[in-house]
């Protein structure tokens, strides 16, 4: 039995650049305007909208603020009584609010649902943002007492690649440096204005310091505050939606395939169940392998496009073989052959990614599924791929526990 199609309505992400605290803003505030400029963008109506659901990771710890699907309500005198959710899986956050979104749409619960991704998150010092990350790992075993836990562990991702296979920081030089290049063609990139260089990757010195291991400042995903507000909806809202609108059903991009799995929450045990697999992390592997399977495509070269978590260079090192880009432990192939550049054979990260365009945490999932959808209808400005018709995202939460992949298409 084919399931239930989910149709992706378009949406708004808010400028990653902008410092939300400084501004002395409610993380409301900052969900609001997502909110309130996507109704601009989709002509979507208040009275359609007949759930909410958040994805958000750690409000509680950035601002002191919980119970977020309740400011949904505030935003119109419609919402009163409306349906509400919040969900948290780290990184991953927003990812699976729309995985949850997906099934109410496809059991006939609801059928047009408001989907929030959002992350406040210049509240804190480096240090204690640094802590509240490490909640997103196995806190007591792999973060407490740790000056910046994630990078350490991303940082060892690539020693596990480097022990396995051989890994020359050169590369993820290169990947950091062909994000921020595209970052420069999003008008929402937190580093569209930043200046950037391979050599400057490339570097270790004052400019460009050593935060863990062989994980560098570059190598890094950004601090951002921002939100994402777009629109999930069932086949039969979506055509009238079509009719109303003047378009057409056909050209209203739906969500091909899913993959979702959970991986042991503590690095070091993915690394030692992983010592006889063919793939690094092969749960993150089973989620790509997944979406494809139920999107009916074999590999990704059936993709026009990648959207991937890149928090730390490592971690889009591995997304390379781990789509199948390159046999295990080769991703080094596909940059050397400019495969993943913009103008490449399979452009990952188009927006910048999350080093280029920002990672608030909880949004990052929303964010690249709204970038999927821009792709394949045509609408991603300057950083648009030509012809995209299918695009695949991949958000993962803490070190690929969560892993999530989506493929959206016309």
């Amino acid at each position: 039995m084919t399931n239930p199609k989910t149709y992706i309505l378009g949406g708004y992400q808010t400028d990653f650049a902008r410092n939300w605290a400084r501004e002395n803003k409610h993380i409301s505030a900052l969900m609001r305007e997502a909110y309130e400029a996507s109704l601009i963008t989709t002509k979507v109506e208040p009275n359609d909208i007949k759930a909410a659901f958040i994805g958000n990771f750690a409000a509680e710890l950035y601002c002191m603020q919980g119970h977020l699907g309740a400011f949904f309500v505030d935003f119109d005198p419609a919402f009163k009584g409306l349906p509400t959710t919040r969900l948290e899986g780290a990184c991953a956050s927003s990812a699976l609010a729309t995985l949850s979104a997906m099934a109410h749409i496809q059991a006939g619960i609801y059928d047009c649902i408001a989907l929030v991704g959002v992350e406040l998150m210049k509240t804190a010092s480096p240090a204690q943002g640094g802590d509240y990350l490490g909640t997103a790992a196995w806190y007591e075993k792999e973060s407490a007492g740790v000056e910046f836990p994630f990078p350490k562990l991303f940082g060892k991702l690539g020693d596990v690649y480097d022990s396995r296979y051989g890994l020359d920081d050169k590369h993820l030089a290169r990947i950091s440096d062909i994000n921020y290049a595209n970052a420069r063609l999003n008008p929402n990139a937190q580093t569209r204005d930043w200046f950037m260089s391979y050599d400057h990757a490339c570097s270790n010195n004052q400019y460009n310091t050593a935060v863990s291991g062989r994980i560098k400042v570059t190598d890094c995903s950004q601090v951002t505050d921002g939100a994402v507000c777009l629109y999930l909806a069932s086949e039969s809202f979506a055509a009238d939606y079509a009719r109303r609108s003047g378009t057409t059903l056909r050209q209203i991009p739906v969500i091909q395939g899913w993959g979702h799995t959970t991986a042991p929450i503590e690095f070091s045990t993915k690394v030692n169940d992983s010592e006889n697999a063919d793939y690094v992390l092969p749960w993150t592997r089973k989620a790509v392998t997944d979406a494809y399977q139920r999107a009916g495509i074999n590999d990704c070269w059936e993709l026009d496009a990648v959207e991937t978590h890149d928090c730390f260079t490592t971690s889009e090192y591995m997304a390379i073989d781990h789509f199948g880009l390159t046999d295990p432990g080769k991703s080094w192939q596909a940059i050397e052959e400019g495969v993943i550049e913009i103008n490449g054979k399979l452009p990952m990260n188009p927006s910048g990614g999350l080093i280029g365009c920002g990672h608030p945490v909880g949004a990052t999932g929303a964010r690249q599924l709204l970038d999927a959808y821009k792709q394949v209808t045509d609408t991603a400005g300057d950083y648009q791929i030509q012809n995209a018709r299918r695009v695949a995202t991949l958000n993962i939460g803490g070190t690929a526990t969560a892993n999530v992949c989506l493929i959206v298409g016309l």
